[in-house]
């Protein structure tokens, strides 16, 4: 009695789901060596998996990772939204990964794949509840769960781009929140609160453009939801606000820190042309031909869940003109400055200007037509074919037509293929397998219109469509190398590496484009001058990239050794060690004569602004190891001449502090090779004492005469306050799901 209990048509929906996510991922899951497989090194490897390593550590020794003094010249950890130092799953992996005693590659494998299984969940909970009241929904819950899962989309480059992955899935259940707070004549506000929940988790992932997509899909539907409701219009302000400001201060640890980075970043200098990116035009052919036009097709939704979704339209089921009008804005969208559409939108909705890759748009396609295709497959279940006849005709020629389109294409790619079969090749194969998916609908979709509530016929339909989306992505070659994670990035320092840091005469940076490449100054704890994240500070990043082999850079860092495949450096240097990286040779160069991370300097030059002392210091003729540009002048005098016996020491340093003893005859500037950023206070002797920016971009503070002691140490207000407005928000969130699920309990117990 108890196993019919639980087997019910939820809990086998969700075994089925469960079943084959293992299937999708078991070259992840499996313990045989030889079938093992890992996600291909890029941007996972050198973004996401050393951030979290750094992470790891930094929770590991009991800190909270608020700067990252490793990559970038440094930068503060905690507003560099990809680093999602505060996500919950990121803190439940690292401590899962504590528990092990072990930190892995495969660490945010798993990560990334619970986030899937997640966002099939949450597709499923939302459609059957879209569809409670047909006799189709589990079918068409499982049919929409399948394609926002496993769709061209989100199998395409987001299982890399881990970030964007972990904010999309949270959509499902945020417009989950909303449908329930609008199914009756009253507004229910409790259920805003999941909105708010499932909104916040968005933005703690850390892909700050995809939930910013999310934000203005919310806004619409929930006005839609309530326009239909009749609500009054206050109530619907005050909707908006409350799971805008839910999700916002879930967020704040983050967003605060966030939004304070992203003012002092290279970010806000990109051009009109560096956002316009997107689709051409072309790749709408994606829709019926994944596979042909490009390494991935985002938006391939399954030639079967395409049919549906036009189904859906066609049968004008409820609230698919809504989903339909959201597709095709995101498809306008998604195509960037390739439409004038994208010129349009960037004018006139707010917030659209930070972002880049427009493409990331066909998110919202691939939800909307996954929704869509969702209704219909719980539409079809109860079809009548005595009634429909005519329209069941109608589907059967919609669908000989389809399969004599994809019939065409493929015999013309095959006489291509015969004249070529290099270039036509891969064209030939995929196309090949759309034409019979087609014909496959063709057989069976007509079938299930006969007697749908048999469950072998939607069952039959169900495999069709995982063997579609399945075929396309399962253990794609372009996300996955056929080896183990422990052989795809060894998180033991290369010999190269460690020739660096053999030097235990810290501070110092390296230059790492070559040799350490990526964010792997985070994951080795070298500090690298270099990163790959797409934030940095904006005159760090003005002076660090403006050239590959950069003595300017090399000097104001306090770089002392550079990866290059140079053998001679345009300054003095030593080859200390030679490896090779993923490019080809490599030499590592131990500079002669390193600038200091701490020096003492008495020629002060004045600059108007940031801009002025920018360009100055780009003057080649300025000899900087003598020369400070400063914006303030910090001592009304200095000497002539520095003191010969003045000295300054680093006596400790650690990410959020250090310390500097300084031993001067005479007042003086101290010069830190140490990024000028709010945040960062400074004493003298434990004597708060103003940090000047120096260079446009790094730090000095002025030194009286004397022995004393300079403490810099990172404590942000954002952060603080961040964490205070985060802390309240999740008790007060945590204290209403214990209120409703006890009323919950009292109202079963009274039944």
């Amino acid at each position: 009695m108890r196993l019919r209990r639980f087997a019910t048509p939820d809990s086998l929906a969700v075994l089925i789901l469960l079943a084959l996510w293992l299937f999708f991922f078991w070259r992840l899951f499996t313990p045989v060596l030889t079938d093992q497989a890992s996600l291909e090194k890029g941007d996972f490897s050198g973004q996401f998996v050393a951030f979290a390593a750094y992470q790891y550590d930094r929770f590991a020794d009991r800190d909270i990772p608020l700067w990252n003094p490793y990559n970038n010249g440094g930068f503060p950890f905690v507003g560099d939204t990809q680093a999602a130092a505060f996500y919950p799953p990121r803190l439940a992996a690292l401590a899962l990964s504590a528990l092990l005693d072990r930190f892995s590659y495969h660490t945010l494998e798993l990560e990334m794949t619970i986030h899937v299984l997640a966002a099939s969940l949450f597709m499923y909970a939302l459609v059957r509840r879209l569809t409670a009241q047909q006799s189709g929904s589990v079918f068409g819950a499982l049919v929409a769960a399948l394609i926002f899962s496993y769709g061209g989309f989100m199998q395409s480059y987001p299982p890399l781009q881990l970030a964007l992955l972990e904010a999309a899935i949270w959509l499902p259940l945020a417009v989950l929140g909303l449908h329930e707070a609008t199914r009756h004549e009253r507004l229910r506000w409790s259920w805003l609160a999941l909105t708010g929940f499932a909104y916040g988790l968005s933005w703690l992932a850390g892909h700050p453009q995809t939930t910013f997509f999310i934000t203005y899909l919310l806004i619409a539907y929930f006005i839609y939801r309530a326009r239909q409701r009749r609500y009054p219009p206050l109530h619907i302000l005050a909707g908006l606000i409350l799971f805008g400001a839910l999700g916002g201060a879930l967020a704040a640890i983050q967003l605060l820190p966030g939004v304070e980075y992203l003012m002092h970043t290279a970010r806000t200098g990109l051009t009109f042309e560096a956002k316009g990116n997107g689709f051409p035009f072309q790749d709408v052919l994606q829709f019926i031909f994944p596979g042909i036009l490009s390494q991935w097709s985002p938006l391939y939704v399954g030639l079967l869940g395409f049919i549906l979704a036009l189904i859906a339209l066609w049968r004008r089921l409820p609230d698919v003109w809504f989903w339909l009008i959201v597709a095709l804005i995101a498809l306008g969208l998604s195509f960037g400055a390739n439409s004038p559409i994208y010129d349009l939108l960037y004018n006139i909705v707010p917030g659209l200007r930070f972002f880049r890759g427009q493409e990331r748009a066909a998110f919202l396609i691939s939800f909307s037509l996954a929704l869509m295709a969702g209704l219909a497959a719980s539409h079809l279940i109860s079809w009548d074919k005595l009634q429909d006849f005519k329209a069941t005709r109608r589907i059967q020629q919609a669908l000989i037509a389809l399969a004599l389109l994809c019939g065409l294409v493929t015999i013309l790619v095959f006489v291509g293929w015969l004249g070529d079969p290099e270039t036509f090749g891969t064209a030939f194969k995929a196309v090949t397998i759309t034409l019979l998916i087609a014909l496959l609908s063709l057989a069976l979709l007509p079938w299930l219109l006969n007697h749908p509530q048999q469950i072998h016929r939607p069952a039959l339909l169900l495999a069709l469509l995982v063997f579609d989306l399945f075929t396309l992505s399962l253990d794609s070659p372009y996300n996955y190398d056929p080896v183990p994670p422990d052989q795809q990035l060894s998180l033991a320092p290369t010999p190269l590496v460690n020739a660096a840091l053999a030097d235990t005469d810290i501070p110092f940076r390296v230059d790492g484009f070559r040799g350490l490449n990526d964010n792997y100054g985070s994951l080795y704890k070298l500090a690298d001058m270099r990163g790959i994240s797409p934030l940095f500070l904006d005159a760090p990043y003005a002076l660090i990239n403006a050239a590959y082999i950069n003595p300017l850079a090399w000097e104001l860092f306090a770089v002392r050794y550079v990866y290059t495949d140079w053998q001679e450096l345009p300054i003095a240097s030593e080859i200390i060690a030679t490896g090779e990286d993923r490019y080809g040779s490599v030499n590592l160069h131990r500079l002669t004569d390193p600038r200091p991370f701490a020096h003492l300097v008495d020629d002060v030059r004045l600059a108007e602004n940031q801009s002025v002392a920018l360009t100055i210091t780009n003057d080649p003729n300025l000899n900087l190891r003598d020369t400070i540009i400063l914006e303030d002048l910090p001592l009304e005098s200095l000497p002539a001449e520095l003191d010969s016996n003045a000295t300054a020491v680093v006596t400790g340093f650690q990410p959020e502090s250090f310390t500097v003893l300084v031993t001067t005859a005479a007042d003086t500037i101290l010069s830190l090779s140490h990024p000028y950023y709010p945040g960062w206070s400074a004493t003298i002797d434990g004597t708060p004492t103003p940090i000047y920016r120096a260079y446009a971009a790094l730090s000095a503070v002025a030194v009286p005469a004397g022995e004393h002691t300079i403490t810099l140490f990172y404590d942000p207000l954002s952060f603080k306050l961040g964490a205070l407005l985060s802390l309240v928000t999740a008790l007060g969130l945590a204290i209403l799901v214990a209120v409703m699920v006890v009323r919950i309990r009292q109202t079963y117990a009274r039944n």
